[in-house]
């Protein structure tokens, strides 16, 4: 199959020119802000004096931004991170293919936005006291506490949910299709796409659904809760995007899921560095059930208490690998990583949250909007998965023909603000 070009700035018309332009250089700047506003809050959570390394990292992040803003070439990673040498093999094998090396302005828009999170990744791996600390920390923390409100309303609900569904289990489909979409547009909330700048969840998600049901691209739905139901579900997984509210409507459904018996265990999986600015670390995962352990709310409190006793007793397994945070797209994964592979071979279905897992699914190629979505994923059925994304990229497949062209008429941006969404599913298996 011949495949299209990868999605690049070298075309001014795409999303990835302002991304590498305008976006790419915010987030690197606001990273330098922050920590130069918060070094003494950051000085005192150390026992020794961190004020070099502080420097250095904020050094690098404003070398980087100057790289992107010049179209510098891409460079090898040179820290310690059991990754570095996949990143720099890497690296050789796109200098070799292109003739050159990597540079902003000319190459696949997908590796050089992962390279700069590794790049950035790479500033606080040099350290030595600092090794651990997230650069995007207190913007995600910030993204959790400004959604409390929202947060409430939907682990109420479910709560609610459960008593229900228990007295009639013919109210499972419609509270399956809900939380599903709460779900979807829980995936709104990204802080990478709003350059770092607020982008909680603040007003009701329930609300919300009946005016979001039109901007719904495809709905899946049906095939998924048809598939789920005509077997008996041992695994599901949920490959995590964004931190914050995001994360929360990822519980209450991964939760559902199992109070509703659609599947006896759920496998979580987290990305192992700070990453696209808010997507979710263990560390992240572990703090955001700490903080639900401490909201005065009587469905809160309690599902924070049972959410730690599945982590314990393994309905729920959190699990982290290389993998989410390396430039490959999934295609590749069975060749890069097929202990990840064979695991996901196990599951009943995988529901992969957010843009970038999409993009990487599809390998961030120009396809036609109306290619086949399981033709896009260029043999990579590992297991039965649906894709739960609100589009802030270029790429969408799927749609009937024309569709775009009056989704347009509507919304000139429609591809890039979030406003609109999928819940995408393929079935085969190799």
């Amino acid at each position: 199959m011949d495949l299209p070009p990868p999605l690049s700035a070298a075309d001014k018309n795409s999303f990835a020119y302002p991304t590498i332009k305008e976006r790419l250089p915010v987030i690197l700047a606001k990273i330098a802000d922050t920590l130069y506003r918060t070094r003494d809050k950051i000085k005192s959570q150390y026992q020794e004096d961190v004020s070099e390394e502080l420097k250095s990292i904020i050094g690098s992040c404003s070398k980087l931004r100057n790289e992107v803003q010049t179209n510098k070439v891409a460079v090898p990673i040179q820290d310690s991170r059991d990754d570095t040498q996949v990143w720099n093999r890497y690296l050789q094998t796109a200098t070799e293919r292109e003739g050159s090396p990597p540079s902003w302005f000319k190459s696949a828009w997908l590796y050089m936005e992962c390279y700069m999170y590794r790049r950035i990744q790479e500033s606080v791996e040099k350290c030595n006291m600092m090794k651990e600390f997230d650069v995007f920390g207190e913007q995600k923390e910030k993204s959790f506490t400004d959604s409390v409100y929202p947060t409430e309303i939907v682990m109420m609900h479910l709560l609610e949910t459960q008593q229900k569904i228990k007295e009639n289990e013919e109210l499972i489909p419609e509270a399956f299709k809900l939380f599903l979409k709460v779900c979807l547009w829980g995936n709104k909330c990204d802080l990478s796409i709003s350059g770092g700048e607020d982008n909680a969840q603040t007003s009701s998600p329930l609300e919300q659904l009946d005016k979001l049901e039109p901007n719904i691209l495809i709905n899946d739905s049906d095939e998924v809760l048809n598939h789920l139901r005509s077997r008996k579900c041992e695994r599901i997984d949920i490959v995590l995007d964004n931190a914050g509210f995001e994360l929360i409507s990822d519980l209450c459904f991964a939760e559902f899921l199992l109070s509703a018996g659609l599947c006896s265990t759920i496998y979580l999986h987290a990305k192992a560095f700070p990453w696209f600015v808010s997507d979710v670390t263990k560390k992240d995962f572990d703090w955001t059930l700490q903080m639900l352990g401490q909201i005065n709310h009587i469905a809160v409190s309690s599902f924070a208490q049972l959410w730690k006793e599945r982590l314990n007793n393994n309905t729920w397994i959190l699990q982290v690998d290389d993998f989410w945070t390396l430039p490959y797209d999934y295609s590749q994964m069975e060749t890069y990583a097929p202990d990840l592979y064979q695991s996901l071979q196990k599951s009943d279905m995988i529901f992969f949250k957010g843009d970038l897992n999409y993009r990487k699914l599809l390998g961030d190629l120009k396809w036609p909007f109306t290619s086949s979505f399981e033709t896009c994923l260029r043999g990579f059925y590992p297991a039965p998965l649906c894709v739960l994304r609100t589009s802030k990229s270029d790429v969408l497949v799927g749609l009937p023909e024309g569709r775009d062209e009056e989704v347009m008429a509507q919304d000139k941006d429609w591809l890039v603000n979030g406003n609109w969404g999928v819940i995408n599913a393929c079935l085969k298996t190799k």
